[in-house]
């Protein structure tokens, strides 16, 4: 059966072209394992470090700003919150859903914007003064995302027993 919402990386596509495809599909599992659940169910604290699903959207939005965004000299909006005291890691009183969503929402955009506009082969400089390539950045925002979202995958397990690495088809769907 074949899901139509689920994003495919391209058998014979482009290197560039992959990466988006790969980083996208993690970005909207990311989004799906927050699907029906109320405000303090992503909130909920389900490990001793107190990790959440709002939580690591949070964190993955300001990531894709610092990492697509600021390494390569394109504008990133103001935090409300430290992530360098790991305050992009929880959800603070004012952090609904909604908020952190939208927020998440507007950081791809950005970094979209970035991926479309360089080439693989350009360089930026990283929040650690190293010089990077937008290709090296993709690999690394693949992988940060795809880590997060096994996590959320965990967290929304505990939760209320949903599991998968992507949203299932519609009953009655195409097959």
């Amino acid at each position: 059966m074949t899901n139509p919402l689920v994003r495919k990386v391209p058998f014979t596509g482009g290197e560039k072209e992959s990466l988006l495809a790969s980083l996208d599909r993690h970005r909207d599992t990311v989004l799906w394992k927050l699907e029906d659940l109320d405000e303090e169910q992503v909130r909920r604290s389900m490990t001793p470090s107190g990790t959440n699903l709002l939580g690591l959207v949070k964190h993955l939005a300001s990531v894709e700003y610092g990492w697509l965004c600021t390494t390569f000299g394109r504008e990133a909006e103001p935090l409300w919150f430290d992530p360098w005291k790991s305050e992009d890691m929880s959800a603070g009183p004012g952090d609904t859903t909604a908020r952190i969503v939208d927020f998440y929402g507007r950081a791809r955009a950005a970094a979209d914007r970035t991926i479309a506009e360089l080439s693989l082969d350009d360089v930026g400089t990283s929040w650690s003064g190293t010089t990077v390539s937008l290709r090296w950045v993709l690999i690394r925002m693949v992988e940060e995302t795809a880590r997060h979202a096994g996590h959320m995958d965990i967290l929304r397990e505990l939760i209320d027993g949903s599991t998968g690495d992507h949203r299932p088809a519609p009953q009655g769907g195409p097959h």
